[in-house]
């Protein structure tokens, strides 16, 4: 089985989630390979500036997320980790970006975004920033 690492970000602005919305109508956070010699952090940054056009400021990291799946050609099974870091930038403005597969890029209100999310790996992702930002200790 083939190994892949990933990294994203849950970028916040108020009580907003950066979402993305693909081709087939998935809504999705902003992640991607990690390339090599880079540091996750790095990807993560890079990977929501490449899908959304925001510049974001990393706050912590949350979690990873483990799954499988099959290659496009259905051939090898891959193992995936994706490495969360929860991140905030100062404006709303975004904008998806179609070479990456995405036809909207908006930020959501974060009760909406654990409705519209489509994978699950991703809904606890979003559930721990929302624990994380309605906490006291939260900027």
């Amino acid at each position: 089985m083939d190994k892949e690492i990933s990294a994203g970000g849950l970028v916040v602005f108020g009580n907003a989630i950066l979402m993305l919305k693909k081709f087939n109508g998935d809504w999705v956070l902003p992640k991607g390979r990690v390339e090599a010699g880079e540091a996750l952090k790095s990807t993560a940054l890079r990977e929501v500036m490449e899908e959304s056009g925001v510049k974001a400021e990393i706050v912590e990291y949350i979690g990873k997320a483990n799954y499988h799946y099959k290659n496009i050609k259905g051939n090898t099974m891959i193992s995936k980790t994706v490495h969360w870091f929860l991140m905030t930038t100062n404006n709303m403005n975004c904008a998806p970006k179609k070479r990456e597969g995405f036809v909207n890029a908006m930020f959501v209100q974060k009760n909406k975004a654990m409705r519209i999310a489509k994978y699950d790996d991703e809904r606890k992702m979003i559930s721990k920033v929302i624990n994380i930002t309605d906490s006291n200790c939260w900027r």
